[in-house]
């Protein structure tokens, strides 16, 4: 993309939309609106918003979505984590229930979207990179139990309350002795109606003769069976009089402008709440959108990626909804009923929009039972403990912030459990650095390839000593190095050269290059000579801009082969095998 359809992606897809585009963005929009009706009831409850908020943000998002969006199947609306954070944080300012919680919500859209709309002015879309894998698994997981743990009181039809995992217990089993035996019912027979059709319902219609493509989402859009079936039976029966809790009553119509709040001490008091938010949706939709982008070998910019959701989410908040972000689900229905751009985003919003004008009468009779077993068993494919097992076997570093961030968000709340689990691996990783692996190598018999003398039957020079620095130098590690490098001179009595091989330094601050320096005059004073090969182009670039290389007392070679044979210009035949300490089983 260039030019105006950088920032404006529609006008590059746009320029070549036919009929057979519209005529697939139209299908798949028809299946995404029959789908997403009851998802954002659903969403609205678990964000602690009226339910006609989850339909509200689920039109303008996606209609402005389509208009600075990157992907073709991605699908922005309310989704669980951040509908639980949300609640999270909204509940923290503002009683349920009330007008004031309604502004509190879009103004933490507003703000959410604001930042994401400044991260991507100035190009911030790898910031998707800095959340590691393990840390966004282990708070999915956590969010996923407390969401879970969350809806259980709409099953039982109780008051339960709590914003972290004991709580919500502890809540739930003081509210035991008032289970409505209706509502429960309600919502055993929902779950296990919802779990019938993910694991049974497309084999069932394979059989039958129907099309993989069709089967998989009917038994996506179960949940709209599930809540016409409810609907009607509280109706029927008149359950409502047995103390079922329904929806009730949803204003129809289209969504209300709502001017954010002007009142900066809440602005101050949201912004890290919004921050968070904004990170954690990003790195959602982002991880959802090139996923799918790469089974139709299409791509994504990061950069306007954060845009298409900052714009998104100031347009929910700006129509009554809430922070929103890319779905999981809804964009997989999305892609696998045959959306081919953005545009089937936009019919979807006009869909919605229909529902909130007409609908709405409908779905008075709506137990929320069926919206909470509905989020139940959604978010339950979000809990993968089997990950802590295979973190565990692999690093016990990751395994660390993994469970620390799944312990932290259980029991002190979704903000601190992110904060902790980022926090964690930021240490971790200052930790790891700080004691980079460095091999003394030698070259292999017959070639111009060096490896670890510990690992391989190799030769060395008995004069020059060859370190490999895998990690690139910065504050702390520098000290590291120096400590490294006076330990191998104690050692090697013979040692009048001392190679630092730099292929994996790709960086050098100024902590590490004043080691350097100190270890250029420690090694001179000690009658060794320093020598470097192999150094990256950029590096080398800053180190001849202060002038490092004519303070240095030896070389700088491009080729550690060159440097070892002009130092020693008898090698190999001076060479002696090194003993591996152990048997070669991977290549360093």
């Amino acid at each position: 993309m260039s030019g105006l359809s950088r920032f404006l992606p529609i006008l590059a897809w746009g320029a070549s939309y036919d009929r057979p585009a519209l005529t697939s963005d139209l299908v798949a929009a028809i299946i995404v609106t029959i789908m997403l009706i009851p998802q954002s009831l659903a969403y609205a409850l678990l964000a602690g918003m009226p339910p006609q908020a989850g339909l509200y943000a689920s039109i303008a998002p996606l209609l402005v979505y389509a208009l600075f969006g990157t992907s073709r199947v991605l699908a922005v609306g309310p989704v669980a984590v951040v509908s639980l954070m949300t609640a999270s944080a909204v509940g923290q300012i503002a009683e349920t229930g009330t007008e004031n919680y309604a502004v509190v919500a879009a103004l933490l859209a507003f703000l959410s979207g604001l930042m994401l709309l400044a991260m991507g002015a100035v190009r911030l879309g790898a910031l998707a990179n800095f959340l590691s894998h393990p840390v966004i698994s282990g708070f999915i997981t956590a969010s996923g139990l407390i969401i879970a743990t969350s809806q259980v009181r709409h099953l039982f039809g109780v008051d339960a309350h709590g914003d972290t995992f004991p709580q919500l217990l502890a809540s739930l089993a003081e509210h035991a002795g008032a289970i409505n035996p209706a509502t429960l019912m309600i919502g055993a027979v929902t779950i296990g109606f919802l779990l019938w059709t993910r694991s049974h319902l497309k084999p069932i219609l394979r059989h039958h003769g129907w099309k993989a493509r069709s089967a998989d989402i009917a038994a996506k859009i179960a949940p709209v069976f599930a809540v016409a079936g409810t609907t009607l039976a509280v109706w029927a029966f008149n359950l409502i009089d047995q103390g079922v809790r329904v929806v009730g009553e949803i204003p129809s119509g289209i969504p209300p402008f709502t001017a954010p709040s002007m009142d900066f001490a809440l602005w101050r008091e949201l912004a890290l709440s919004a921050a968070l938010i904004s990170v954690v949706g990003f790195v959602e939709s982002v991880s959802v959108a090139q996923t799918l982008a790469a089974k139709r070998r299409q791509r994504i910019v990061p950069d306007q990626e954060l845009i298409g959701l900052g714009a998104s989410n100031v347009a929910a908040s700006l129509s009554g909804g809430f922070p929103v972000t890319g779905g999981f689900a809804r964009s997989v229905v999305n892609f696998d009923a045959g959306a081919e751009t953005p545009a089937a985003g936009a019919f979807t919003a006009i869909g919605i929009l229909l529902a909130a004008l007409l609908l709405t009468p409908l779905l008075y009779y709506l137990p929320k039972a069926t919206l909470g077993a509905t989020i139940i068993v959604a978010v339950l494919s979000l809990v993968d403990f089997g990950a802590l097992k295979r973190t565990f076997a692999y690093s016990r570093g990751d395994f660390s912030a993994m469970a620390a961030t799944i312990l932290f968000t259980l029991f002190f709340g979704v903000e601190v459990g992110i904060l902790a689990g980022v926090g964690l691996s930021i240490c971790l990783h200052l930790w790891r650095t700080s004691r980079p692996h460095c091999a003394i190598v030698g070259l292999v018999p017959k070639t111009q390839h060096f490896r670890n003398v510990k690992r391989h039957d190799v030769l060395t020079s008995p004069y020059v000593v060859s370190l490999r620095i895998d990690e690139s130098l910065y504050f702390p590690n520098a000290r590291f190095l120096e400590d490294k490098v006076a330990a191998i001179v104690a050692d090697t009595p013979d040692i009048r050269h001392m190679i630092l091989m730099c292929t994996a330094v790709n960086h050098i601050d100024a902590s590490a290059l004043e080691s350097l320096e100190t270890i250029n005059r420690n090694l001179s004073d000690a009658g060794v000579t320093l020598h470097f090969s192999e150094v990256k182009g950029p590096v080398m670039d800053r180190l001849i801009t202060i002038g490092f290389p004519e303070e240095l007392s030896g070389r700088i070679f491009l080729s550690q082969f060159e440097a070892l044979t002009t130092l020693d210009p008898d090698f190999p035949a001076t060479g002696t095998i090194a003993e591996p300490l152990s048997a070669p089983h991977r290549i360093s």
